[in-house]
């Protein structure tokens, strides 16, 4: 168990949210607070990682804690091995934080299932996404994270309605696998007693984690994972359940995001040429491209986006690039060159 909580933490936590989410802070500006603070925060886990796992990896974690202490003036021990077994510290456990960003999980994990399901590229831009809020809690939470949100899904805005606002029309059913032993022969008399349950009932559901239902003359309690709750979609949206929480995605794309889409596509491969070419992550560059009308257009509305993501000093059109790389996405076939400015 203690393995997998590791693994857990690292991949999902650590690799997937923190050090992701985090790339523009190590990469961007001076070496400030904010900075120090997101490298120290990643030194910290790093090496308490080590610790926990040096007994079940002996060798992979002696040497993971060796490059990071030997770099650093903290006067750590010349093995993993000998170091002291971390002990925990209360005071670092911020619960309502873990609950915000748990409360950011899911609702970009849904949004993004929600890209997937209609094929919605993450680097094309949505306008917008409704989350029902059930409490002033629960949007004060979301509140606090929109930001995070926003720049995960890549969406420009966030609603929050009320639950009871009737935009969003909840369906329920009860879910037979674990209902069923549970009743046996009564499982149709308590189907259609779940099935009557109105938009307030399910709410009920959704913020209590349980309701009670007259069964044979006792109250017995269902409980929120003893039901299927899920919402209708909306023309122009796609809608999306987990665990009490419902979001609802505009997909609508009109021209100037689908230009901002190709601008982000666009800034995507100069990134890549970049890389390829050996450049400097300072290096400031000068981007030709061969003409294209549908790629001028996005690129004019986005020029100074392109510019400040790519270190582009000077961003031009001509009839044709020699030696350019071709370069493909969407409707746009183009070349591109690249040199330092």
């Amino acid at each position: 168990r203690a393995p997998r909580a590791i693994s857990n933490f690292v991949q999902e936590n650590l690799s997937n949210w923190y050090v992701r989410l985090s790339r523009r802070r190590f990469w961007k500006g001076s070496y400030a607070e904010d900075k120090i603070s997101a490298y120290q925060t990643l030194y910290q886990c790093l090496v308490t990682v080590a610790q926990l796992a040096a007994p079940v990896a002996p060798f992979f974690m002696d040497r993971l804690y060796r490059d990071l202490t030997r770099v650093c003036d903290e006067k750590g021990v010349e093995s993993v091995h000998l170091s002291n077994f971390p002990k925990a510290d209360a005071s670092y456990i911020d619960k309502p934080l873990e609950h915000k960003m748990q409360r950011a999980q899911t609702i970009s994990s849904l949004v993004l299932s929600l890209r997937q399901r209609e094929k919605i590229k993450v680097r094309q831009p949505l306008q917008k996404i409704m989350i029902p809020v059930l409490d002033e809690a629960s949007r004060r939470e979301i509140e606090a994270v929109s930001e995070l949100i926003k720049s995960e899904v890549n969406v420009k805005e966030i609603e929050l309605i009320d639950e009871g606002s009737g935009i969003l029309v909840k369906q329920i059913k009860p879910d037979f696998k674990k209902l069923g032993p549970r009743f046996g022969k009564d499982m149709k008399m308590i189907a259609a007693k779940v099935h009557a349950f109105t938009q307030g009932d399910i709410s009920t559901l959704e913020k209590e984690g349980e309701i009670s239902i007259l069964h044979n003359e006792k109250n017995i309690k269902l409980s929120l994972d003893e039901v299927v709750i899920s919402s209708q979609d909306i023309e122009g949206w796609l809608v999306a359940n987990s665990g009490g929480t419902t979001v609802a995605l505009d997909v609508t794309i009109d021209d100037a995001l689908r230009n901002e889409g190709i601008a982000r596509e666009l800034v995507n491969r100069i990134q890549n040429l970049r890389k390829d070419s050996g450049f400097e992550v300072t290096d400031r560059v000068e981007v030709t491209l061969q003409d294209n009308e549908n790629l001028k257009t996005a690129v004019t509305q986005n020029i100074a986006y392109i510019k400040q993501e790519t270190l582009t000093e000077v961003l031009e059109f001509e009839a044709e690039v020699e030696n350019g790389m071709e370069i493909a996405f969407d409707d746009i076939a183009t070349k591109l060159s690249i040199k330092k400015h």
